[in-house]
């Protein structure tokens, strides 16, 4: 049995397949309401299943009139992909999310499988850990590599 995330995850998703906009647009309070759920259990929907890894943008306007609006990422120009790269810039380092982006990408057809395993061989822990780095240390090379692998990816796939 599905528990509410993935209920919640489903229903945005099918809201996304059906609407003629390439976004939607809904109100917190109200999925709130109609999955019997806190607010925040909305939140954490959206920052979760709704990620620029994972293919989505989500914008939000707090406040009474408040609104969420949810855009899926369309494939088929550079652009957007660089733009979720660059956007990874600000956040602290996070395989998971990483792979997640990995995933997408070769889902969309923009890296092949191969590619998809030599970018998840640079994020993974052990061969950093075997430098006697330090955590900290480590992301950051990772995200550099990470970082000039998709940019040399990018350059060959469009």
């Amino acid at each position: 049995m599905p528990n509410l995330t993935d209920c919640i995850e489903e229903y945005l998703k099918k809201l996304l397949a059906l609407s003629s906009e390439r976004f939607i647009e809904i109100q917190r309070r109200e999925l709130a309401r109609k999955f019997a759920c806190v607010p925040s259990q909305i939140n954490y929907v959206l920052e979760r299943r709704f990620s620029m890894e994972r293919g989505y943008l989500v914008e939000s306007r707090r406040g009474g009139g408040g609104w969420i609006r949810i855009y899926r990422i369309e494939a088929g120009t550079a652009q957007p992909w660089r733009e979720v790269i660059n956007s990874l810039n600000g956040r602290e380092f996070e395989p998971s999310r990483i792979r997640q982006l990995i995933r997408r990408m070769h889902e969309e057809k923009i890296i092949s499988m191969r590619e998809a395993r030599l970018l998840e061989a640079v994020i993974k822990d052990r061969i950093y850990d075997s430098f006697g780095l330090s955590k900290k240390q480590a992301r950051e090379l990772q995200h550099e590599l990470l970082s000039e692998a998709l940019e040399e990816l990018l350059k060959v796939s469009y």
